[in-house]
C-alpha cells in the first residue's frame, strides 16, 4: 500500500504543481487514498521531495533524483557552484557554466532526473540540452533556475 501511494505521489507531482502537504494530501483523498497530513509528510520525507520557487511566490514540490544516497547532494551542488546562467531557445537549453564545469554540469543534469531532456551536448562552458517540447523547455528552465537560489 505504502509502495502504491509513494508511487501515486510521484505521479501527482509530475503531473500538476502542488505547494502544500495539506494540497497533497485532499488530492490523494480524491483519488482513493485515505492518509493524513502526517503520513504525506513522512512520505515527502522518505521520497526525498523538496520545494522549488516558481517565482511570484508560489512553490511546488520536486522529485530532486531517483538515485538515492549521497550521490545526490555531490550531483547538486556540482549543478549549483558550476551553473553561471540559464537559457532556452525554443526546444534547446542552454547552460552556461564556470570555464571547464561544462561536462560535470551535464551529468549532473543527467543524474537529476530531467526526463524532459532528449540528450545534452557539453562544451567547455556550455551545455546544451534537446528538450522534447518548447513548453517542457520553459517549465525545466524554471525548476532548474529555482535549485539556483
Amino acid at each position: 500500500m505504502k509502495e502504491h501511494r509513494q508511487a501515486k505521489i510521484l505521479e501527482i507531482i509530475r503531473r500538476q504543481d502542488v505547494d502544500t502537504q495539506e494540497e497533497l494530501c485532499a488530492i490523494l483523498n480524491r483519488e482513493g487514498f485515505r492518509v493524513t497530513q502526517a503520513t504525506v509528510s513522512r512520505d515527502i520525507r522518505e521520497l526525498k521531495l523538496t520545494k522549488i520557487s516558481q517565482g511570484g511566490g508560489k512553490k511546488k514540490y520536486v522529485m530532486l533524483s531517483d538515485m538515492g544516497g549521497e550521490g545526490d547532494d555531490k550531483y547538486y551542488r556540482v549543478f549549483r557552484d558550476g551553473v553561471v546562467s540559464i537559457d532556452m531557445a525554443q526546444n534547446i537549453l542552454v547552460l552556461r557554466t564556470v570555464s571547464g564545469m561544462a561536462m560535470a554540469v551535464a551529468l549532473a543534469v543527467d543524474m537529476m532526473d530531467c526526463r524532459e531532456v532528449v540528450g545534452s551536448i557539453a562544451g567547455d562552458d556550455t551545455v546544451m540540452c534537446a528538450v522534447r517540447t518548447v513548453g517542457e523547455t520553459e517549465a525545466l528552465m524554471q525548476r532548474l533556475r529555482g535549485l539556483l537560489r
